[in-house]
C-alpha cells in the first residue's frame, strides 16, 4: 500500500527547511488561486522541520522578514536593537539600532509555515527520504523511501531545497553546470550555553585569528541559554576536534558557564553564479548556494529564494513548453536582482576581510569602545573602522546587510 495519495505530482519539493516550506507554500496558495485549482504538489523531508536542533544562530533582519512573512509572537524569542563588534582583546564596539532584528525559534517558525502549507493543499510528509531523481520524457521520476517502504513517484517539476552538501542532483547530464550546493561548505560548531553574560537584544561577534576565516558568536534564546559558537573558512587546516575548540573557548572567556549540549556540521558559505533552474528543476536556498559569504545569513535569503522560485514554477507549469527555458534563466535573473548581486560582491572582496590583523581589529574596535554607544553611529563605525583598515568596512558592511 502507498503512503502518497498519488503517483504523480505536478510539483515535487525535496527538503522542508526555510526554502523548501517557503516554495510549497506559495506554490499552494498559487494553485489554489488558478481557476481548476488541481495541481499537485508534494513537499518530502526526513523529519519534522519543527524539530531540535536547526544548525543555525537564527538572527535574522526585521525589516526584510516582514516584507517575506507575517511576523507572530510565537517565533520570535525577542528583538535585537544592534550588534557587539568584538576584537581580540575583547575590545568592544556597537552598532545600535532599535529593533533592528529578530532572535527567531526557528522550529517555531518553520511548524508555522508548514501548519499554512497544509491549509494551501500542499500534501507533505517528514518521515519522507528522497533517494534519487531520474529525468525522464514527461518529467522526474523520485526513487523515495517512506515508513520503510520504497517508492517511485513522477513530477513534471522537482524544486530542489535539500540544503547544504545538496547531493540529489550530481551526475544528472541535463543539469551540468548547475549548482550543486555541495562545493562552498565551510565547519561550524556551536553550543547551547547558560550562565554566559549576554544582552537579550544584542548579538555578539567576535573577530581574529582565534575563529581564521570566520567568526564567534554569542545569540541570545530566551533570557538564560546562549547559542555560542564559531565558524571557520573551508581552507582552514585545523588541528584537533572543533568542539573541544569551543569548549576551551567558552572555559576560558566565560568560566563557571554551564554547556548543555554541542552540535557541529558544515554550512553553506557563498554565493554561486551558477543557474539555479534548469530541465524542470529549481533549486533553492543552500542547495543553490545563495547565501551571505561573509555573515553566512541565510533564513531570509532561503525564504525569499524559495518564493521567486516557486513563482517560477507556476510559470514555468503554466506555460506550453516554447519559453521554459526563459522562465528557468529568469528565475537566477530575480535572485541576482534582489540579493544575488549583492552577495557576489561580498564573495569577490572575502580573500582580502581574511587579512585582517588580530592588530588592526583590535585598534578599531578600541577607538570605537571609546565613544558613548549613541554616537557609535553606522557613520562613525565605518570612519573609525577606515582609518584602521579600509577593508575592515566591508566585512563590517556585510554583516549589517543583513
Amino acid at each position: 500500500m502507498s503512503n502518497f495519495s498519488s503517483k504523480q505530482y505536478d510539483v515535487v519539493v525535496c527538503g522542508a527547511g526555510p526554502a523548501g516550506l517557503m516554495a510549497a507554500c506559495t506554490l499552494g496558495r498559487l494553485v489554489q488561486k488558478e481557476t481548476s485549482g488541481a495541481r499537485r504538489v508534494l513537499l518530502l523531508d526526513k523529519k519534522e522541520p519543527w524539530k531540535e536542533p536547526i544548525f543555525c544562530a537564527e538572527a535574522v533582519s526585521s525589516r526584510r522578514l516582514k516584507a517575506l512573512w507575517p511576523v507572530d509572537s510565537s517565533f520570535v524569542r525577542g528583538n535585537l536593537s544592534g550588534i557587539y563588534f568584538t576584537s581580540p582583546k575583547r575590545y568592544r564596539a556597537e552598532f545600535y539600532s532599535k529593533d533592528c532584528g529578530y532572535q527567531l525559534n526557528r522550529s517555531a517558525l518553520h511548524k508555522n509555515i508548514a501548519d499554512e502549507c497544509v491549509k494551501a493543499g500542499v500534501e507533505c510528509h517528514f518521515d519522507s527520504v528522497v533517494k534519487k531523481l531520474d529525468r525522464t520524457e514527461n518529467g522526474w521520476n523520485v526513487v523515495v523511501s517512506s515508513k520503510g517502504v520504497e517508492e517511485t513517484l513522477s513530477s513534471t517539476l522537482i524544486i530542489d531545497c535539500s540544503g547544504p552538501g545538496a547531493k540529489l542532483t550530481r551526475g544528472i547530464p541535463c543539469l551540468e553546470g548547475m549548482e550543486d550546493g555541495a562545493t562552498d561548505l565551510e565547519p561550524a560548531v556551536f553550543a547551547v550555553a547558560e550562565g554566559i553574560p549576554h544582552s537579550r537584544e544584542h548579538i555578539e561577534l567576535f573577530f581574529g585569528s582565534e575563529f581564521k576565516d570566520g567568526y564567534g558568536w554569542i545569540f541570545p534564546r530566551d533570557g538564560k541559554e546562549v547559542n555560542i559558537g564559531f565558524v571557520l573558512g573551508k581552507d582552514v587546516r585545523n588541528e584537533g576536534s572543533l568542539r573541544q575548540k569551543l569548549l576551551d573557548f567558552i572555559a576560558r572567556d566565560y568560566p563557571g558557564s554551564t554547556v548543555k549540549a554541542v552540535y557541529g556540521g558544515m554550512i553553506a558559505c557563498g554565493q554561486s553564479h551558477k543557474p539555479i533552474a534548469k530541465c524542470g528543476l529549481f533549486k533553492a536556498g543552500d542547495s543553490a548556494s545563495c547565501v551571505n559569504p561573509i555573515s553566512r545569513s541565510g533564513i531570509t535569503e532561503s525564504l525569499l529564494c524559495g518564493k521567486i522560485v516557486a513563482e517560477g514554477a507556476m510559470e514555468w507549469l503554466q506555460d506550453s513548453g516554447e519559453n521554459r527555458e526563459a522562465i528557468e534563466a529568469r528565475a537566477h535573473q530575480r535572485w541576482m536582482q534582489e540579493m544575488g548581486k549583492s552577495h557576489m560582491q561580498i564573495a569577490r572582496g572575502k580573500p582580502g576581510f581574511n587579512k585582517i590583523t588580530d592588530e588592526q581589529f583590535d585598534k578599531a574596535a578600541l577607538r570605537l569602545s571609546k565613544l558613548p554607544k549613541e554616537k557609535q553611529t553606522l557613520f562613525r563605525i565605518f570612519f573609525n573602522v577606515l582609518w584602521a583598515s579600509p577593508s575592515l568596512v566591508w566585512k563590517l558592511r556585510s554583516f549589517l546587510h543583513w
